[in-house]
């Protein structure tokens, strides 16, 4: 029997992305799921999707995380649904390009509401339900929190705070027995790519790609959703009981080499 057989998951941004494929991996697992996201349809076929998969039961709860109120109720619901929490995944985001000239600096409350203050408040209020099971949370970064991405300014510093968050929560919540983890990958062909405002002007997904291929050392390893979702359970896990405060960077080296790496 899978260890996340007897677990409770609560996975925000369930309905796409990173979010759908960590919910049906967990669920596959036997793991007991709440998602959460502002899409409905999507939710509730995500949903339907788990239930079949094996997950022991599966709450969807519709909520708009830049609203507080829908992040106290998410909570609410999943405790009043399971009476326990052992693992939370805070992968809800969004991709704003856009360099220090052109950014609206409009969007800087409205990305940096989701992609960090949602985190920060879900992890808040998971503190005394995660204690009391000894569970962990894992963030999903990028690895633009540590790479300058010039036409991605705002999206790459949500990603560097959610990265000092990282360490900084676990630091603090270590003395209660709650690691915290983060996954940063690299680009990955997800819905998000597709989403308004999530490529900078005259920049296409297979250029991405191909410029990808240029500044990474392991070339044309290309990251998939599985080699996210792969990472999220190990960090997850009781495999992964000693670490804390970490960062898994899935970049193909591209920290490593550093911004100027041309693949020479």
């Amino acid at each position: 029997m899978s260890e996340f057989a007897s677990k409770i998951v609560l996975i925000t941004g369930a309905a796409s992305g990173f979010g759908e494929a960590t919910a049906y991996a967990f669920a596959k697992k036997g793991a007991s799921l709440s998602l959460i996201d502002k899409d409905e349809e999507n939710l509730g076929k995500v949903t339907e999707q788990c239930k079949k998969a094996g997950a022991t039961k599966v709450l969807a709860v519709v909520a708009d995380l830049r609203a507080e109120g829908d992040i106290v109720r998410a909570m609410n619901e999943t405790i009043e649904t399971f009476d326990r929490l052992d693992v939370l995944v805070n992968n809800a985001g969004m991709v704003q390009m856009g360099s220090v000239e052109d950014t609206p600096v409009e969007s800087f409350d409205s990305i940096f509401h989701l992609n960090v203050k949602a985190h920060f408040h879900f992890t808040q209020l998971a503190v005394p339900h995660l204690e009391k099971t000894k569970g962990n949370v894992v963030n999903i970064t990028s690895v633009s929190g540590e790479l300058l991405t010039p036409h991605g300014i705002f999206y790459g510093m949500t990603k560097a705070a959610m990265n000092y968050f990282t360490k900084t929560a676990a630091l603090g919540l270590a003395e209660k027995g709650i690691r915290v983890n983060a996954v940063a990958p690299a680009a990955c062909r997800t819905n998000i790519l597709k989403r308004p405002g999530a490529m900078a002007p005259g920049l296409s997904e297979d250029m991405l790609f191909g410029m990808e291929e240029q500044t990474h050392i392991l070339g044309r390893v290309l990251i998939e959703k599985q080699d996210v979702v792969d990472s999220i359970l190990f960090l997850a896990s009781d495999s992964a009981r000693t670490i804390t405060g970490s960062n898994l960077c899935l970049d193909r080296g591209a920290v490593l080499a550093g911004p100027l790496y041309k693949g020479e």
